[in-house]
C-alpha cells in the first residue's frame, strides 16, 4: 500500500480558493498512490482565527468538492485533513473527512479535544462527541486530530473499537515537535497501530508550524519522517503488519480490563 503525506503551508496573503486551486494541482501531480493525507484545517489555516466565520464551510463546500473529485478521478482513497465546518446550527467544528475512491465520504470525525492554549480553538469551535472507526479494504481506520494526540484514553477506546491505522492531520507547531515525534510514535508502540501524521508547514499568523510529517509502524519503527518545509512523503506501508505485531507481542490481550477497580 502507497501513502502520500502532502505537507502544506498555508501562507496568510494566499486566498483560500488560490490554495484550494495550488493543492489541487499538487494532488494530481501524485502517481501510484492507494492513500493521500493532509494536514488539519490547510484550506483555512489553522492560526486564522479571526477568518474562521468567513472560511468556514460545510461537507459539500470548496475544499471537500475539490477532494472528492481528485479521488475519484485519481481513484484513491484521500483524506482531507479537515475544514472549518459550519453546521446547520451555526456552530463551527474541526471537521476531518476521508473520501473513498469514488469520491463518496467514508469516514467523518469532529475533533474531540479543541485546543485553548494560546489558541482561540476552544472559544470558537465547538468539539466532537464520536469516535467512528471505517472498515475499509487496508484495515479498519480512524482519523484523530492533532490535539487528540495528547490523550491516550481516546487511543485506548479507538483500540478496542478495532482500529488499525489511525490517521492524524494536525497543524503541530514548531516549538513542540520534539512533542510530536515523541507521541507519534508512543501511540503507535502502546497501541500497537500504524500511525500517518501529516502536519502543517510554513508560517501562518507568526506561528510557525513543525512540520516533520511521520509514519510510524505498530512497533514504534519511523518508517518516513519529512524535514519542515512543503513536500510530499512517499511511502510503502503493509497494513497485514498490525495483526502481525499484535500476535507476536500481546500486549494488548495483558491490559486489565479496568484499573480503576485495582484498589489504593
Amino acid at each position: 500500500m502507497k501513502i502520500a503525506l502532502v505537507q502544506v503551508a498555508s501562507p496568510d496573503n494566499e486566498s483560500q480558493q488560490d490554495r484550494i486551486d495550488r493543492v489541487e494541482a499538487l494532488l494530481r501531480s501524485i502517481d501510484g498512490a492507494d492513500l493521500i493525507v493532509l494536514p488539519e484545517l490547510w484550506s483555512a489555516g489553522y492560526f486564522h482565527f479571526d477568518q474562521y466565520h468567513e472560511l468556514s464551510e460545510t461537507v459539500a463546500g470548496p475544499t471537500a468538492s475539490m477532494c472528492s473529485r481528485v479521488a475519484k478521478d485519481l481513484g484513491v482513497y484521500l483524506h482531507i485533513g479537515s475544514i472549518v465546518e459550519s453546521g446547520e446550527d451555526g456552530r463551527l467544528s474541526n471537521t476531518s473527512i476521508l473520501l473513498g475512491p469514488d469520491g463518496s465520504v467514508v469516514h467523518t470525525y469532529r475533533k474531540i479535544h479543541v485546543f485553548g492554549y494560546k489558541s482561540k480553538e476552544a472559544e470558537l469551535l465547538t468539539a466532537g462527541t464520536s469516535l467512528p472507526v471505517a472498515d475499509l479494504p487496508f484495515g479498519a481506520t480512524a482519523g484523530i486530530t492533532c490535539y487528540d494526540l495528547r490523550f491516550p484514553g481516546l487511543w485506548l477506546e479507538l483500540g478496542k473499537r478495532g482500529a488499525e491505522i489511525i490517521i492524524v492531520p494536525a497543524a503541530w507547531p514548531a516549538a513542540r515537535r520534539e512533542h510530536w515525534r515523541l507521541l507519534t510514535s508512543a501511540r503507535a508502540v502502546e497501541h500497537q497501530i500504524f500511525v500517518i501524521a501529516c502536519n502543517a508547514a510554513g508560517i501562518q499568523d507568526d506561528v510557525e508550524l513543525g512540520g516533520h510529517s511521520r509514519v510510524v509502524d505498530p512497533s514504534g519503527n519511523v518508517l518516513a519522517e519529512a524535514d519542515a518545509g512543503e513536500t510530499v512523503l512517499l511511502l510503502d506501508i503493509d497494513p497485514a503488519l498490525t495483526k502481525q505485531v499484535r500476535e507476536e507481542f500481546p500486549v494488548i490481550g495483558d491490559r486489565l480490563a479496568n484499573y480503576q477497580n485495582l484498589t489504593a
